[in-house]
């Protein structure tokens, strides 16, 4: 005589068994066809085979969009790699001395529609001591300056840089960069000085955003206007 069951069959009872028989569906193909489930994209049931489809369609189309997110970010680091590149370029022809850092600030501005941008030097050689470019860089800041290993991106709270901007108040978001000298073996050297880049876009510059760009940009200023530098 059967003895009845103590405890009842669970939902994860039930699971476990599917899971540790898969070929219980074989056996039983007729099921396939028979369990009918509510579909969450229209108000009918359909078949279990008809769910697992949709399903899979689900995880097809997820997958579809992070490839094209993929894409679209390789084809966006395309064109600002090409734009870096024609900038650098660029600074092979620009003239030296003072004429240099205004320059490197307006094709900055152009080149990657940056709506202000900013630059200041320190520690540079006697010639230019009281040009414009050296105007306005407070000890404080020169510490805070020293303190950051990569740029700096976020909100303004009120940084000294942004007096550097033509529109100081415009400005809600920003990107400080230390510019360091170059040294023969690839290495960063001295720290002399900052390029800002802002936004009135609270977002255009946010601390969630990578910083490898940034860094490649600074270091081609550094390396550009390092002959400003008191050696």
């Amino acid at each position: 005589m059967s003895t009845p069951l103590t405890q009842p069959i669970t939902e994860d009872d039930i699971a476990n068994y599917l899971a540790s028989t898969p070929d219980f569906f074989e056996r039983h193909a007729e099921l396939l066809a028979a369990v009918h489930l509510t579909s969450p994209h229209h108000q009918r049931a359909v078949s279990l085979q008809e769910r697992q489809a949709e399903m899979l369609r689900e995880k097809i189309k997820v997958l579809e969009n992070r490839l094209m997110d993929l894409l679209r970010h390789g084809n966006e680091n395309l064109l600002l790699g090409a734009r870096l590149l024609r900038w650098a370029s660029s600074l092979f022809g620009a003239a030296g001395g003072a004429e240099l850092p205004p320059h490197i600030t307006r094709e900055i501005a152009t080149r990657f529609s940056v709506p202000q941008v900013g630059l200041r030097l320190w520690d540079v050689a006697p010639a230019w001591d009281q040009a414009v470019f050296t105007q306005g860089v407070s000890p404080e800041l020169i510490g805070f300056a020293s303190a950051l290993e990569e740029p700096f991106c976020g909100l303004n709270t009120g940084f000294e840089v942004t007096a550097w901007l033509p529109d100081p108040l415009a400005v809600a978001s920003l990107a400080i960069l230390p510019l360091r000298l170059p040294l023969a073996d690839g290495a960063t050297g001295a720290l002399f000085g900052l390029l800002v880049l802002a936004s009135p876009d609270s977002q255009r510059f946010n601390n969630a955003m990578g910083t490898e760009f940034l860094e490649r940009l600074a270091e081609l200023c550094g390396a550009a206007l390092s002959p400003l530098h008191r050696h």
